[in-house]
């Protein structure tokens, strides 16, 4: 196959998503997901510090969390509020997710690239990671 000039043959055309394309990527989705989630957690120590810096803890009597911050709907109806603890604890949902959604996004690459086994073995580490995290809700 010869280029347009005739003078010499054009290289195969390069896959969109190769091996390199698809590692840049999903180290790209755990710097973001890391990022947000330190944005998120500093934030919310701001605001919590802001509004609760002065306070002097009560270390005769334990205050647990609010019930509200006991389960992830409610977490991020307090984060959206603007509130600290909200703020706190979606940072670390967020940084809990990070990693699993880079299983996710492997599992998506392998299934673009036709990889078979590795389908399969991204599969049953995505269903360990899901069912551990629905056995800690439930």
């Amino acid at each position: 196959m010869a280029s347009m000039d005739g003078s010499e043959p054009l290289p195969p055309p390069r896959p969109v998503w190769d091996d390199d394309a698809i590692e840049r990527l999903l180290a790209r989705l755990l710097q973001a997901g890391v990022l947000l989630s330190t944005l998120l957690v500093l934030a919310g120590g701001i605001v919590f510090l802001l509004h609760h810096g002065r306070a002097t803890p009560q270390y005769s009597h334990f205050t647990g969390e609010p019930a509200e911050l006991s389960n992830v709907a409610g977490i991020i109806r307090s984060a959206f509020r603007g509130d600290g603890r909200g703020l706190i604890q979606l940072g670390l949902l967020v940084l809990v997710a990070t990693p699993v959604l880079r299983v996710a996004g492997s599992l998506a690459a392998f299934v673009v690239l036709k990889d078979r086994t590795y389908m399969v073995l991204t599969s049953v580490v995505l269903l360990l990671l899901a069912s551990s995290l629905v056995a800690v809700v439930f």
